[in-house]
């Protein structure tokens, strides 16, 4: 699950935190704190992703609560029209009830959505006034029907949601930064599920290989390891520009891109030049910012192309 996207982010966040904290005056001490910090962050990616689809759980708990309520209520009034019990008995969040992989994860973080009740009726009284609701209702029937809906509620009361925003902030101070990547991967998990899928199913795993974790340990250190150097390629590919006045932000997403540039040959430059560029119109706060860091790599990967420190083609 966790993917060069993620770990890229990661990287930045905590490469400008280990100056800002002054861990750059630590030695190796700070370098090894830095590290411990980007394995705990990549791990807490992870609970996200569960916790996410473990939400989703609730949202059936309290799906099946209102069903109860209504049902208790009309035979208080005497009303015999049936209600509608669609989504409460949604085949694809049954299937996330008994997954064996997710029940194990809220069984050891049963407190993750307990105090928050509040949150997750609003997204389901959100959800049920919608008109992706009234669809669902209107259509046959089927896995498909139950599966979409469950991606549409996701889109619509969890992706962008203000009040979860604060919710996810109090839980976990890393969740808030890394929750636009996790949800297309709770999506992705929904769109996974098979109308035969059994309660064994796999989840998607925090790493499909060790590759992950070892291309974000090599990038964090290279990128610490050899900022002098790298450094010393942006000021002298930076006419015009005071080194002093170039935002901390900037220099970190630029030294991290020329780290993989230089350390991972196998990554073509112009891929990694456009990652680190889209970091920096989410990080940085300068106006010109983006076009100075694209800029600035695209001119120094020349450099080191025609000096034969790198082979790829630009």
């Amino acid at each position: 699950m966790v993917n060069r996207e993620l770990i890229r982010l990661k990287t930045v966040q905590i490469v400008y935190s280990y100056y800002l904290n002054g861990r750059d005056e630590l030695g190796a001490q700070g370098v090894n704190a830095s590290e411990k910090e980007l394995t705990v962050s990549l791990d807490k990616a992870y609970e996200l992703y569960l916790s996410l689809l473990a939400l989703l759980v609730e949202i059936k708990r309290v799906a099946v609560e209102d069903v109860e309520h209504k049902q208790m209520r009309n035979k208080q009034l005497g009303i015999t029209e049936p209600v509608n019990t669609r989504f409460a008995n949604n085949r694809l969040l049954q299937m996330l009830c008994q997954n064996e992989q997710l029940l194990e994860f809220r069984e050891k973080n049963n407190q993750i959505w307990i105090e928050d009740d509040a949150v997750i009726e609003s997204m389901y009284n959100g959800f049920i006034q919608s008109s992706d609701y009234e669809a669902y209702l209107n259509e046959e029937d089927s896995f498909k029907a139950d599966q979409t809906a469950v991606r549409n509620f996701y889109r619509l009361m969890v992706c962008n949601n203000d009040e979860l925003h604060d919710t996810l902030e109090d839980k976990c101070i890393y969740w808030n930064d890394d929750k636009f990547i996790i949800d297309t991967f709770v999506l992705k998990t929904i769109k996974l599920f098979k109308e035969d899928s059994t309660k064994d199913m796999v989840l998607l795993p925090q790493y499909n290989s060790n590759e992950e974790l070892e291309y974000a340990v090599k990038l964090l250190r290279h990128a610490i390891e050899n900022d002098k150097y790298y450094r010393s390629l942006i000021e002298s590919n930076s006419k015009g520009w005071d080194m002093k006045r170039i935002a901390l932000m900037d220099k970190v997403i630029i030294q991290i891109g020329l780290a993989e540039i230089i350390s991972f040959p196998n990554i073509p430059v112009a891929v990694s030049i456009n990652e680190y560029v889209n970091i920096a119109k989410m990080y940085s706060a300068g106006r010109n910012s983006s076009a100075y860091i694209n800029a600035t790599l695209d001119v120094i990967a020349k450099q080191l192309q025609s000096e034969h420190k790198i082979i790829d083609k630009i």
